[in-house]
């Protein structure tokens, strides 16, 4: 038995990378995934899912991912060689009758503009477009291979802390469908006295009512019988205790079980209003509103469970 609640995280360098996981989750009425990757990495949103869907098939989930190359830079710089050779080609049109381009800084320009010749590294960089800046080629299959060995530590994480939380519910429900099974007792031995009772009542005013009239006794017998059947609720104690024993069942399954619990759960709580329904016993009335509590309390902790 797992609880939808837990947290789980991993870290690891490979390749020169130092990778992060983060999982976390919280009650949800479906498996929903939400993730935090970095944008260069978005390929690996649907791989996680899956990962994590194999494992946990109920929550929202959110995986956080972190990527930091701490070896080599994810991008590399380079000559834009044809901008470069564009620049040069366009001042070598500059000079004339073997004048060279120096030459041309200095007399024309520097006589006519009043340009220095001045043509440096430092200028050369200044140039627009002249190195162009790119992002290096990642091997996607490499390092989705990285990151899911720490997804996995940290799922596996993230599953000792639900199956803990698990535990802690499971014994607390068993709790109290014990208790709940011990009221659904008391009502089973004060069912037969409650009918009895009910049964000389009604007896004793239909026949004050009738006692003028010409009625046959026994007939007034037998239709007291027949409504008094009509108040007993001995099936859906029985069916309440074929509840009990169904979510028992469940939560030591091993599988996913909070929907099918949620479901009976709701099936528990129509018995026991059926009964509160029919009661004409003042304690077993109590009783109810004390196994509706019960009910209640398992509801929500079912609403944990996956």
């Amino acid at each position: 038995m797992r609880s939808m609640t837990g947290y789980g995280k991993a870290q690891s360098i490979s390749d020169g990378r130092e990778i992060s996981v983060e999982i976390r989750s919280v009650n949800h009425r479906y498996y929903e995934f939400n993730s935090r990757i970095p944008r260069a990495y978005t390929y690996l949103e649907e791989k996680l899912k899956t990962l994590i869907h194999s494992k946990i098939s109920r929550g929202k989930i959110e995986v956080s991912v972190a990527v930091n190359n701490i070896e080599n830079s994810d991008y590399s710089v380079e000559i834009n060689k044809p901008v470069l050779e564009s620049y040069f080609n366009a001042l070598a049109d500059l000079s004339v009758n073997g004048i060279s381009v120096d030459e041309k800084f200095s007399n024309v320009l520097g006589r006519t503009y009043k340009i220095e010749n001045d043509l440096t590294l430092s200028n050369i960089m200044k140039i627009p477009d002249i190195f162009t800046v790119s992002r290096k080629t990642d091997d996607e299959e490499q390092i989705w291979n990285a990151v899911k060995a720490v997804a996995e530590k940290a799922l596996e994480s993230f599953m000792e802390m639900s199956f803990a939380e698990g535990e802690r519910l499971k014994n607390d429900i068993e709790q109290k469908l014990s208790g709940i099974s011990e009221m659904v007792g008391k009502i089973k031995v004060l069912e037969p006295q409650s009918i009895e009772i009910y049964r000389e009542r009604l007896y004793s005013r239909l026949k004050e009512i009738l006692e003028a009239t010409d009625i046959d006794e026994q007939r007034i017998i037998t239709e007291c019988a027949v409504f008094s059947d009509k108040v007993a609720v001995d099936e859906e104690t029985v069916r309440l205790e074929s509840h009990i024993n169904q979510v028992l069942s469940l939560i030591y399954s091993g599988e996913p079980c909070g929907k099918k619990i949620d479901f009976i759960i709701q099936e528990m709580n129509r018995e026991v209003n059926t009964i509160g329904s029919k009661s004409q016993s003042l304690e077993i009335t109590k009783t109810v509103v004390d196994l509706k509590s019960e009910i209640e309390k398992i509801r929500e902790q079912i609403q944990k469970v996956e």
